[in-house]
């Protein structure tokens, strides 16, 4: 499972480093792609496999589940990590995400998110300043 926020920088080459601890379930290969809020989602190949296959099933005569597929799919890369855990994100998606230098990897269970620092830091703040009332909505789902 992947859980924490780690700080890294991304060099001149465009490569980045994964989190020490996480760089075993990588090790096979990985998938970066498009993500949500403005981020990027680094996979492994087998969480990426299953995500795939759930967009694949999408229905097809709605233009929502196409557009969605779309930005997950057309935007993904394959990666691979190289003796010191790093691979390269390429430009198409640094730009997407607005990374520059800094960056922040977060763990959310499945998945790994790559954001921009000052990204980041604002939707933190953001969340932790309304965590009650999404809790409340959440309370629905028995969480």
């Amino acid at each position: 499972m992947f859980i924490g926020e780690y700080h890294h920088q991304i060099d001149e080459k465009g490569r980045i480093a994964t989190p020490t601890k996480f760089r075993p379930d990588l090790a096979q290969g990985a998938v970066v792609t498009r993500g949500l809020d403005s981020s990027l989602f680094l996979l492994s190949l087998e969480e990426w496999g299953k995500l795939a296959e759930k967009l694949a099933g999408l229905p097809l005569g709605q233009a929502n589940s196409r557009a969605f597929a779309r930005l997950m799919l057309a935007g993904a890369m394959d990666v691979q990590l190289d003796k010191q855990g790093r691979f390269v994100i390429p430009e198409y998606l640094r730009e997407y995400a607005g990374l520059t230098k800094k960056v922040v990897i977060v763990g959310v269970h499945n998945r790994l998110e790559i954001w921009s620092e000052e990204t980041w830091d604002i939707y933190r703040s953001q969340t932790e300043e309304n965590a009650g009332s999404i809790a409340e909505q959440l309370g629905e789902f028995g969480i």
